[in-house]
């Protein structure tokens, strides 16, 4: 199961509430996205579903972060580079269509327009923290 279909799974069953389970704050705080730019971005060509291998910056304490993520429907590999991403920093590393993909890059995925990116809506310094 790719990523798109694993979160168009959870839509379909928050959409016919078979689950609408409520987590303690203190899980959602274990958590932890950050805020990185996109250093180089380019088409994962072992990937079954098209993706993009992404090198991330996290900052100083993170330092550099790989990803692969599917957004080639909206996004060009150019268009990724410079842009800065939120991410989940702290999930063990995957491998993913040969990649080892250290974090996993946020998105809202849309029937209308497709896999939408979550970014800051003005510049931030790499790493920080969504609160």
């Amino acid at each position: 199961m790719n990523i798109i279909q694993y979160w168009q799974e959870g839509i379909n069953l928050a959409e016919n509430n078979l689950t609408n389970a409520q987590i303690d704050f203190e899980d959602f705080l274990k958590v932890d996205i950050r805020v990185g730019t996109v250093l180089s971005a380019k088409l994962n060509q072992k990937a079954r579903v098209p993706a993009y291998e992404m090198d991330i910056d996290f900052g100083v304490v993170l330092g550099h972060k790989k990803s692969s993520a599917q957004l080639t429907g909206n996004y060009s590999a150019d268009d990724l580079i410079g842009k800065q991403i939120c991410a989940v920093v702290n999930f063990p590393p995957r491998r993913v269509a040969g990649v080892k993909s250290e974090v996993l890059v946020l998105a809202i995925v849309c029937q209308d327009n497709g896999t939408v990116l979550i970014e800051p809506n003005m510049p931030v310094t790499n790493g920080e923290r969504l609160a």
